[in-house]
């Protein structure tokens, strides 16, 4: 056992991921549920006490923080590169039915609930403030910035900053950020 807090890449190959990437640093104490549905692209980091379960698909260059959860179900969530979790974020692609005309929760059979799912998508560097909260069906495009504590419940415009409870558009966001991804991946290439 390595003295590391990250799995060594041995350990990553043998916790049964559909797909893992090089540089890929995963916390020990991160949770995977349906690993054979996760996959994960380059130069990734997953933080301490991470859970993520269902079909999920992360691109490169992707960081999620401590305590954030991401629940695909079978519709999925797709993270593009660069994008980031922040701290105790969470991403739903599922959802029980609140109205009360149906039950709730994973101990009651199907039959009895009525879940929600729909697929979400989370674009090209795309940064999600801590505590904001995702649900099913919202689509985030490029180079959005989500505030901290925000819950977005529908699709998000490219290059915006979004923030509040629902989360409103507030203005646009710089795309300099461009320019340095090319400069960055230029970089990469002398390594």
């Amino acid at each position: 056992m390595s003295a590391t807090s990250f799995y060594n890449s041995s350990e990553l190959l043998q916790l049964g991921f559909k797909k893992i990437g090089n540089n890929v640093q995963i916390s020990r104490k991160a949770s995977f549920y349906g690993a054979g549905n996760i996959a994960i692209g380059n130069n990734v980091r997953i933080d301490d006490f991470c859970l993520l379960s269902g079909k999920i698909t992360l691109g490169n260059y992707i960081h999620i923080a401590a305590y954030s959860a991401i629940y695909g179900g079978t519709a999925g969530v797709t993270l593009g590169d660069f994008s980031t979790l922040s701290s105790r974020c969470t991403v739903y692609a599922l959802t029980d039915d609140y109205s009360g005309e149906t039950m709730t929760n994973p101990t009651v059979p199907a039959a009895f609930k009525n879940v929600t799912e729909a697929p979400v998508t989370i674009g090209r560097h795309v940064i999600v403030g801590a505590g904001s909260t995702i649900l099913p069906g919202a689509h985030i495009g490029d180079g959005v910035a989500l505030g901290a504590h925000s819950l977005l419940i529908k699709p998000a415009d490219g290059w915006h900053i979004y923030a509040g409870t629902p989360a409103k558009k507030l203005k646009p966001r710089s795309q300099t950020l461009l320019e340095k991804e090319k400069q960055f991946l230029v970089s990469r290439k002398e390594d």
